[in-house]
């Protein structure tokens, strides 16, 4: 399998904000996740800010990758949905979790929704992600 990350000059730097604008891949197979929330494996939410749910909904992201052989670094895509996001506040603990989930050159390309609600009121996130494995 060939993974190839393109982030061309004509777009913006979304490196510094821990995405890739393209993911190409080549063979493998595909995964699709349905949206991670923030619960644990008891129906408990995690976290009480947006970051700290983020990192169980990542969290959550990783151990149903690792449930089909795969790994974060098999994610080719994510879209985050957040409650109320207000980008001018949380940008940057965005950019940061994706950061240390995806660290380095080739994070996945990632879209980030600015929603009303999600299924319980708790949720501030919820992550959906795409992944070739393998």
């Amino acid at each position: 399998m060939s993974k190839q990350y393109i982030n061309p000059a004509p777009l913006f730097a979304s490196l510094k904000f821990g995405f890739s604008q393209i993911v190409t891949v080549q063979g493998g197979r595909t995964v699709y996740l349905s949206g991670q929330t923030p619960f644990n494996a008891e129906e408990k939410v995690v976290g009480v800010n947006r970051r700290e749910q983020m990192q169980q909904c990542l969290k959550n992201v990783k151990t149903a990758l690792e449930a089909v052989g795969g790994s974060l670094s098999d994610v080719v895509s994510l879209r985050i949905y957040m409650v109320n996001y207000n980008p001018d506040a949380e940008v940057n603990a965005i950019a940061q979790g994706l950061k240390e989930f995806f660290p380095g050159e080739h994070p996945p390309a990632t879209t980030w929704i600015g929603i009303s609600s999600l299924a319980l009121k708790e949720f501030l996130i919820e992550i959906e992600a795409v992944a070739v494995v393998k």
